[in-house]
Parts: C-alpha cells; structure tokens; sequence
C-alpha cells in the first residue's frame, strides 16, 4: 500500500491510458509521486518551509527541485535545450528564502509539471525511447528512456529525501 490514502499504489491501478507500455512505469511513479507529495505536505507548518534542519536540503528545495528537474530531463528527452527560463528556475532552486512561494503553489507547479510528463509521455513514440539525447553543455550521451526512466527514479528519490525532511522538522 501507498503512504496515501490507503489506496494501492499507482502502478497496481493498471495502465495509465495512451501512454506507451514501455512508458507505464514512469506514468505510475510520477502519478505516485504526486500523490504522496500531498500527503507528506498535509498540515506542514509555512514557517518551516526554509529550514534546514542538520544541514539538509530545506522543503523548499525539495519541492523546487522536484517540477525543475522534472522539466528539464524531460526537455533533454525532446531533444531541446534548456530556456533561459529554465535555466532562471534551476538558479532558483536554491534560494534560502524568496517570500513569495507558498507551499501550496510549489505543490500545484509539481502537479501541472506532471500532467505535462504525462502528455509527453502519451505523445513519446517507442520506437524513439533508444535514440540518443544528450544532456546540458557538456552533451553528456544517453538515450529518451534513459531520460524519462531517471526523472521518475530522481522525482522518486527527492520525495524520499522530502519525507525525511518533513518528519524531522516536525518532531522539532
């Protein structure tokens, strides 16, 4: 069972329509994501947002990190380079405290960043999941799968990292 709602996890659900069968396992485990992430944010303190408890990554990081990254592998695996925008956005993850981002707009920007994979997944032709893509200025090789598979494992490993935060912060 999923941590959210007692309900099984997304991939025991079946397939996720019009996305390719190679691609199911990234739909499931972005659609898995999103829904643990609210689950992990229920009730999370504002004030606690910034906080880097024991020098970890702040909630705000993780949460920031997760659409950023999100859109940029899934931007090398259309084969585009990243936006000015983009790169803005990347610089911004960082930020100890902006004041202007709240903790349900960081949610919401996750959640429309997946329903974009999600089009991009239904849109992503098997046959282009072995071609080769290259990532950032130093055209480091690998392929559209390779790509789509670690935005899920990296969403995945950040939300981990997001649940420890969170629980740590809140028995502070």
């Amino acid at each position: 069972m999923s941590i959210s709602e007692n309900k099984p996890e997304a991939w025991q659900r079946g397939p996720i329509e019009n996305v390719p069968g190679l691609l199911q396992p990234v739909a499931h485990a972005l659609l898995q994501a999103g829904e643990e992430l609210d689950v992990i944010m229920k009730e999370f303190p504002p004030q606690l947002l910034y906080q880097k408890p024991y020098g970890l990554a702040s909630v705000s990081f993780h949460l920031r990190h997760l659409s950023g990254v999100l859109d940029r592998l899934f931007t090398y695996a259309r084969n585009e380079a990243l936006s000015e925008e983009q790169l803005l956005y990347l610089k911004s993850e960082t930020i100890s405290e902006d004041g202007y981002s709240t903790i349900d707009e960081l949610i919401d920007r996750f959640h429309k960043q997946v329903a974009k994979a999600i089009v991009q997944l239904e849109q992503t032709q098997e046959t282009s999941l072995t071609e080769l893509r290259t990532i950032g200025r130093k055209k480091i090789p690998t392929t559209t799968i390779g790509l789509l598979f670690h935005a899920s494992e990296h969403s995945m490993r950040h939300l981990g990292q997001l649940l420890v935060t969170v629980k740590l912060l809140k028995s502070i």
